[in-house]
């Protein structure tokens, strides 16, 4: 996978990241794969359990190429270092176009139920990726990344184990691809064809990725639909990204999904076995 150089490497003789304007908390390096040590780190991560505000310190590593996310270590299956993290096996996110990505799974899982409607419509109030910094603050997506993150670290939050992460990555998206994430490996060997569809999202709905587990993905959402028209038109794109939503979910229809998981909804869960 292409990737911009990696600044991780300077925390090893500065744990505290001041030479990248940052001041971590204890935490340790990790270059731990599937196929044995990487040529150099994949991410740092904190020792301790991350609390709200946390995410919010980590912000300037943004400018120095490094991106937040949350690692979700306490269900059952360890820390990053337990995660059969494959990056070798990955390929480029931009390399794969999504929609011909997400139209390949629902051929998969539809079979012959219904033939793929296509992309969604952009969610509303969501500006392109170059036209972010005019944006309301409060549509803004790492702005809006960053509240979810605190409601997640929170007490009584749906994370089990939550601590703060540190990616070398280009964009959100990427963040499983460049640590080479095996999370959906029963669905999809290659997690940047998913990162493609991330990309996608980021785009139309301003999607973040905001926390990772050993098999499921959190992402908040700065503009999701707000039609159950366009909830279900997205739904599609969820069910064939994810088959377990539909599957494991509760929810037996497209319609009934979009309406509780995706209409309005400021996040999105996914998830692997």
């Amino acid at each position: 996978m292409a990737t911009l150089p990696n600044p991780l490497p300077t925390l090893a003789a500065d744990p505290s990241g001041r030479a990248l304007g940052l001041s971590l908390p204890a935490g340790a390096l990790l270059d731990t794969t599937d196929e044995g040590p990487w040529h150099e780190p994949l991410l740092w991560h904190a020792d301790e359990r991350a609390v709200p505000g946390g995410w919010t310190a980590l912000e300037p590593a943004r400018r120095a190429g490094l991106l937040p996310v949350v690692l979700d270590v306490g269900d059952g299956h360890g820390g990053p270092d337990r995660w059969e993290l494959m990056p070798g096996e990955m390929s480029y996110p931009g390399d794969h176009d999504a929609e011909e990505v997400l139209e390949e799974f629902w051929e998969e899982y539809a079979q012959d139920a219904e033939a793929w409607p296509g992309l969604a419509a952009p969610g509303p109030r969501h500006h392109a990726r170059d036209q972010e910094h005019d944006q309301d603050p409060a549509q803004d997506p790492d702005a809006f990344a960053t509240r979810v993150a605190d409601s997640l670290l929170a007490d009584g939050g749906p994370l089990k184990a939550p601590h703060l992460a540190l990616v070398p990555a280009r964009r959100s998206a990427d963040v499983p691809t460049a640590i080479g994430w095996t999370g959906p490996a029963n669905h999809e060997g290659d997690t940047a064809r998913l990162s493609a569809v991330l990309r996608s999202w980021e785009d139309r709905f301003g999607i973040r990725v905001v926390a990772l587990g050993f098999d499921h993905l959190l992402v908040s959402v700065a503009a999701p639909p707000t039609t159950p028209a366009d909830a279900e038109a997205l739904a599609a794109e969820h069910v064939a990204f994810c088959p377990a939503v539909i599957d494991q979910g509760g929810d037996p229809t497209l319609r009934a999904y979009a309406e509780h998981r995706i209409l309005d909804q400021p996040t999105w869960h996914f998830w692997w076995d």
